[in-house]
């Protein structure tokens, strides 16, 4: 990952990793957790500026990736998929935003951090899935784990940052309070955490959503929550491949 980290940059170029790998880059002491949770790799996810897609596909395909141009295509620019064929390595790579259950713009924020994105964004990019799995539930314990609650990104969880997306789009913000609930719950069953990370899991999820139900809500954010669940707040996640 580093190393495709290291060749965008030589090329003037910003590609951050994210998803479950960015999490064990990210959580050096969480990630001796890793190993009691069993879990398992299948591919390397990427954002990257679309400015810059014609440039990391040149840097990829250098180090030996192949392009699947129908997939930028048939997404008109939003995302790429490359393969090592010898390696069996399977990229995949965003551009400008994370777009599954719900959107999270990336514009003007690969630069706050490296080798991943941002934790504030890692962060939302597990718990904005509506049917979030226990592989995302893990990834948020750990993330919780290894990094305190904040302002900035200074190795800190931005959540004022966190709060406003969920300000802006009520469907966000159903989906990251639900599941941080779910965290709460989870996180107490887990045989694999002692009772100081159960309570230290516990207490930070608890004051994430404390926050981000603190922060004030325009009229639009208002009016949506008078229709709450009677109408789907979210995207279904289709598989490109």
């Amino acid at each position: 990952m580093t190393r495709i980290v290291d060749a965008a940059d030589a090329a003037g170029v910003a590609v951050r990793v994210l998803g479950s790998i960015g999490v064990a880059l990210h959580c050096q002491d969480a990630a001796v957790l890793l190993p009691s949770f069993e879990r398992t790799y299948a591919d390397i996810d990427f954002v990257a500026y679309r400015r810059d897609s014609k440039v990391l596909s040149g840097v990829l395909t250098g180090l030996g990736y192949r392009d699947d141009r129908e997939v930028y295509i048939a997404s008109e620019g939003a995302r790429s998929i490359f393969d090592d064929p010898l390696r069996r390595i399977h990229l995949d790579v965003f551009y400008d935003r994370l777009e599954f259950c719900h959107i999270i713009p990336m514009t003007g924020r690969l630069e706050a951090d490296r080798p991943t994105i941002p934790l504030a964004e890692l962060l939302l990019s597990k718990l904005q899935i509506v049917r979030i799995n226990e592989k995302d539930i893990v990834d948020t314990i750990l993330l919780l784990l290894d990094h305190s609650l904040g302002s900035g990104d200074a190795d800190v969880i931005d959540v004022d940052r966190i709060a406003a997306l969920s300000a802006t789009d009520w469907g966000l913000w159903r989906t990251l309070t639900q599941n941080l609930e779910k965290v709460v719950t989870l996180a107490a069953g887990y045989p694999q955490l002692d009772d100081v990370q159960r309570a230290s899991a516990t207490r930070a999820a608890t004051d994430l959503k404390t926050r981000i139900d603190a922060e004030p809500k325009p009229m639009a954010w208002r009016m949506r929550d008078r229709i709450g669940d009677r109408r789907q707040w979210w995207t279904e996640v289709e598989e490109v491949r």
